[in-house]
């Protein structure tokens, strides 16, 4: 049994696959990485595509890993998820780690925005064009196919649900139940989700929190900065070092 374990959260329009270069760095840790339903292998779940549900999913693959001590990291929608889940302080949860975080309180997205997104769904002219507008740093071609691939791929009732509900929902109140140590990354770089964004609606909410800017990088930080994810991962990680090889971990 491994004591540290790592429970990773996509992106909206992400999958579990987004993060598989940080995953690779991660030596003796149990990790896994799930497709939220309407995403990735889980395109064709049913609904509701809410954050309640997204984080009774997660707690569900929370609740089956082994590992001790587990941290959750949560990248953009999967953030705000994964801040869901830390409200229920479930047992072994170690610490949070959110990659460009959706906020607790609504995105602030414009109207025109949310549009643009929700005509785009399924075209890969919209696809292409929010991809380039997202990252600050080169991708190589696997992982730009990979992302394109996952945005093309996301059901549409999921689509739409976090774009005009999700994505506004408010679930501040529930942070005052978070009582581990949370580290919030962020590109200095972020179109989407500026570093504002993260101090002032996320970062004030918590007791115990911590802002780490990676510069030169947009919001897509897994594939962007896997090294720097990974490396904060491992910090995390190493009052509780793992007890089995890599070659045994999920």
């Amino acid at each position: 049994m491994s004591r540290a374990g790592v429970l990773f959260l996509h992106h909206f329009g992400g999958s579990a696959r987004t993060s598989d270069a940080v995953v690779a760095q991660l030596d003796g840790v149990e990790t896994s990485a799930i497709d939220l339903p309407g995403f990735g292998a889980a395109a064709a779940a049913d609904g509701p595509y809410d954050v309640i549900r997204y984080a009774d999913v997660a707690e569900a693959a929370f609740d089956a890993m082994a590992a001790e001590r587990i941290v959750v990291v949560g990248h953009s929608m999967g953030g705000k998820v994964a801040l869901a889940l830390a409200a229920r302080r479930p047992r072994r949860l170690a610490s949070l780690l959110l990659l460009s975080p959706s906020p607790p309180t609504p995105e602030p997205m414009s109207d025109a925005d949310r549009a643009t997104a929700l005509a785009g769904w399924g075209d890969l002219d919209h696809a292409e064009a929010t991809l380039a507008r997202i990252t600050a740093r080169p991708l190589g071609p696997h992982a730009r196919d990979l992302a394109l691939d996952d945005m093309l791929r996301a059901a549409a009732g999921a689509w739409r649900a976090w774009l005009e509900t999700g994505s506004r929902e408010d679930i501040a109140a529930a942070l005052a139940r978070i009582v581990v140590p949370t580290m919030i990354l962020c590109g200095s770089d972020d179109s989407v989700l500026p570093v504002a964004v993260h101090r002032r609606e996320t970062m004030s909410r918590l007791p115990d929190a911590a802002l780490r800017i990676v510069a030169g990088a947009g919001h897509l930080l897994p594939v962007e900065a896997p090294d720097m994810v990974a490396e904060a991962i491992m910090a995390q990680t190493a009052a509780f070092p793992a007890i089995v090889p890599s070659s045994a971990a999920s």
